[in-house]
């Protein structure tokens, strides 16, 4: 089931009114055109169920069963928090945060101090191995974020296929659709359906019956798609800052040639080259699709973001589309790895086919274009604390 991808457009995410009990607002709050986020308490999200078959129970997960599990001491913290006490959930981030800063940069400190003594060795050692364990922990901490955003809307992230997939037959439900559209405005999510057409080949005008018919799907094409969709949405949320900034500051579109646009297939690049971006060489990427121009005369009137983004050139792309920090690249490999891996072998090698419903992949997608957004919220809230390692 392999489909051609094409490039689409960015979006702009409904802001949520933060509700934490302090004086001062938190941090991890945003404008319209902020690079923060805005989050708000709520009850605990309904439990989701991944039904693969009769005997499929143990697809049932409650509200922090997620593919992935904390590995540090801090993202078990904030898990437990984020249970029993969600009201001090950010405080405790910023606290976490703020140990993790304090902690590797004392480590770095004596390293420095110890340099030229006969210690310098042991410490240099000891101040790698202390930064390795930070970056873990600010991992977790970023995907603790993440699902705080999920469960702001009352979706669970779907946990692992690899125990849901039941005589290579995959069900999820309940599918959560207008969950994980109502975060975006009417533009956007005609442009997310444009999206969903483009990767699983499902119209946005489809039938119930439609969107219930089964497919094949190959485990590694699977993969793909669901990494390039989490790209898809870290790159729309960073262009549409973008634009907003140009908009604000009225800056001339530099980025555009003349009075032609080049529609660059991004998801296209990510879909078949996401090995490559997950490494850094988005470069070798860019070089791969053969750009679609479209005359000026040719345009209708589309909106103002969407003209926007359609004159991007491989430079202006790459910029929106790098991601900023290791922590951010590790945390997408290892969250898809984790969803969509097993222990006997690597789910992006298996030629196996899976047959499931379109209207279960249109969940995958969904979930991976907004984990994809609320990871560029995460990585640029976490940054203002923890200084990130450049990508």
């Amino acid at each position: 089931m392999d489909h051609c991808l094409s490039f689409h457009k960015s979006f702009p995410l409904k802001s949520f009114p933060s509700s934490i009990p302090k004086s001062k607002p938190h941090p991890f709050s945003s404008s319209d055109f902020s690079i923060r986020s805005r989050f708000r308490s709520r009850t605990k999200p309904n439990s989701l169920l991944v039904l693969a078959s009769a005997g499929a129970s143990h697809c049932e997960f409650g509200s922090l069963n997620t593919p992935l599990d904390p590995r540090s001491s801090a993202g078990k913290h904030l898990s437990r928090v984020l249970q029993n006490y969600r009201q001090l959930f950010h405080v405790s981030v910023e606290d976490e945060l703020k140990r993790l800063a304090h902690d590797r940069d004392a480590a770095l400190n004596r390293m420095v101090l110890a340099a030229g003594s006969d210690e310098a060795l042991l410490h240099r050692r000891i101040a790698q191995l202390k930064e390795h364990e930070c970056q873990v922990a600010v991992q977790d901490v970023m995907y603790m974020l993440i699902f705080y955003r999920f469960s702001e809307i009352r979706v669970n992230l779907v946990p692992k296929l690899s125990r849901c997939v039941y005589n290579g037959r995959l069900e999820i439900w309940p599918c959560k659709d207008w969950e994980l559209e109502s975060i975006y405005e009417l533009e956007v999510l005609e442009m997310i359906k444009e999206h969903i057409t483009t990767v699983i080949g499902l119209r946005a005008d489809s039938s119930v019956t439609d969107n219930w018919a089964m497919t094949n799907i190959r485990q590694a094409h699977l993969g793909r798609v669901y990494v390039a969709s989490i790209l898809y949405g870290y790159f729309l949320k960073s262009a549409l800052l973008r634009h907003n900034l140009e908009q604000k500051l009225a800056i001339p579109n530099t980025h555009r040639n003349g009075t032609q646009k080049t529609l660059l297939q991004f998801p296209e690049m990510c879909l078949y080259g996401f090995r490559n971006l997950l490494s850094g060489r988005l470069s070798d990427m860019l070089s791969v699709p053969q750009p679609q121009v479209l005359n000026s005369n040719q345009e209708t009137e589309p909106e103002k973001l969407k003209r926007f983004l359609t004159g991007f050139d491989s430079e202006a792309l790459q910029r929106c589309a790098k991601l900023k920090s290791k922590e951010a690249l590790n945390l997408i490999e290892n969250h898809s790895c984790a969803l969509l891996g097993n222990d006997e072998a690597g789910f992006f090698e298996s030629d196996e086919v899976i047959v499931t419903s379109f209207a279960s992949l249109k969940r995958l997608v969904l979930e991976a274009v907004a984990f994809g957004s609320f990871l560029w919220d995460a990585e640029e809230y976490v940054d203002t604390i923890y200084k990130l390692k450049e990508n």
